[in-house]
């Protein structure tokens, strides 16, 4: 039988009692009253002082350490929540799926805008988590720690002095007498007993009152402390909005490396290359001959190399051409022969981020299937339907593609999961591979055509 997870599965078995939640529900009790007694005199002292030093400016400061008191306190009690966080599960499996569950309250708060004291000061009273992190400081500090106290002494401390009777009638009441709880008073031994007897009663239903409080005050702490499901949407939306940015800017960048590699350095090696080629020719045989001859072919291999530094960077085809001719091109430069058919709209060109990714993606696909796959052909094909864009790569190879193998398979679902598409792999033993891409693609209005 599987250790029950959380505390309300804990008090539906009978072994609850011998289970470790009573106890861990009355650490969290008792740490919350404690913190509570704390936080109601750190307020009271600091509001009081800041105050009476308001005319002399002084106060300012302890006014606005009252204001921001939520954020210590609300980080503390996510502390405190770890104790009534559901245990670990011994199955991998079933705890992968509830590995949210798991998760502690967690801190709702933005990176600060800017550096500094002021910078992170100005983003926390901004925010609304702030404000309500102080709500739920002034009621810890008034309402709450009284109710952990008053759980705590009902669900464990009663019970424990009412089991002591015979100990106190031994000790304290030379034999002769023992007071309970200041509530009676036992004058025999068996009485004593009968009342240790009523402590033990009291003890195993005292666990059912500090599962039910802890759970009940663990669960009102969440509800306060975690932020309201219309801000999480807004985050949310403002983080996805955020990343298309990136992405954006990212694509770009590449296109400006690959535009000033292009324009710049190769022009450059190309004139290079030309005037060591002049040069060899006019040189008369011998040792200045053969080094002309060989800086020559050095700086056509290195040429060579920067044209696929920068068709790897971002191809000029694709920029110029779309995706279908870069697509064409990658074909071609392949050593497996490879068959591209592309159905997409005629006058439209997806955005710019797509058609990247989705030349990066059969690239490498293609390129996988040369070094990895022994196949002899392959196939690309695309369509564009429901506002979605989906390619597929096909070999006749060995199959059997590993996505943790180190083929690039990971990147690629990386890229891809950036554009809210979706990647999926199909690779049997003994084949064939496919490789299958789905991207959001809504197609832009076509361009007039210049000339007309």
């Amino acid at each position: 039988m599987q250790p029950p997870r959380t505390v309300w599965q804990a008090m539906a078995r009978r072994d609850h009692a011998r289970s470790g939640w009573p106890w861990r529900s009355a650490a969290y009790l008792l740490t919350g009253a404690v913190a509570g007694l704390v936080t109601l005199v750190a307020l009271v002292v600091t509001a009081a002082a800041g105050a009476a030093l308001t005319l002399a400016l002084v106060g300012l400061p302890l006014l606005a350490a009252v204001a921001l008191a939520g954020l210590p306190v609300a980080a503390l009690e996510r502390r405190r929540l770890r104790l009534m966080q559901p245990v670990l599960d011994p199955e991998p499996e079933r705890e992968r799926e509830r590995e949210r569950e798991r998760e502690p309250v967690r801190n709702p708060h933005r990176t600060p805008d800017a550096h500094g004291p002021w910078g992170w000061l100005r983003t926390r009273v901004r925010e609304r988590a702030t404000w309500r992190e102080l709500g739920h400081a002034v009621l810890f500090a008034t309402v709450l720690w009284p109710l952990d106290a008053l759980a705590l002494s009902v669900g464990l401390l009663l019970p424990l002095a009412v089991l002591a009777t015979p100990l106190l009638m031994a000790t304290a009441g030379n034999g002769d007498e023992a007071r309970v709880a200041k509530l009676w008073t036992v004058t025999s031994w068996p009485g004593a007993w009968a009342s240790a007897l009523l402590g033990a009663v009291l003890l195993v239903l005292g666990t059912y009152v500090l599962g039910v409080a802890a759970g009940a005050r663990a669960a009102l702490a969440r509800l306060l402390l975690t932020a309201p499901a219309a801000e999480l949407d807004a985050r949310v939306t403002e983080l996805t909005r955020s990343r298309a940015r990136l992405v954006d800017a990212f694509e770009a960048e590449r296109r400006r490396i690959e535009r000033d590699l292009h324009d710049g350095a190769q022009q450059r090696l190309v004139a290079l290359t030309m005037t060591l080629g002049l040069a060899r020719l006019d040189a008369p045989p011998g040792p200045l001959a053969d080094q002309l001859a060989k800086a020559h072919d050095e700086a056509t291999g290195t040429l060579s190399e920067l044209r696929e530094l920068i068709h790897g960077i971002h191809p000029q085809v694709l920029t110029d051409y779309g995706l279908a001719a870069a697509l064409t091109d990658a074909a071609d430069r392949s050593p497996v022969p490879v068959d591209v058919h592309l159905d997409l709209p005629e006058g439209h060109r997806p955005p710019r981020a797509v058609e990247s990714a989705a030349y990066f993606v059969a690239s490498e696909a293609l390129t996988n299937i040369a070094r990895h796959s022994g196949a002899t052909r392959a196939t690309v094909t695309g369509t564009h339907e429901a506002g979605r864009l989906t390619l597929l790569v096909r070999d006749d190879g060995r199959g059997g593609a590993d996505p943790g193998g180190g083929t690039g398979l990971t990147g690629l679902a990386d890229r891809v999961s950036v554009l809210d598409g979706r990647l999926t792999l199909t690779s049997p033993p003994g084949g064939p591979t496919e490789l299958r891409v789905e991207l959001p693609c809504p197609l832009p209005p076509s361009a007039p055509d210049p000339s007309a």
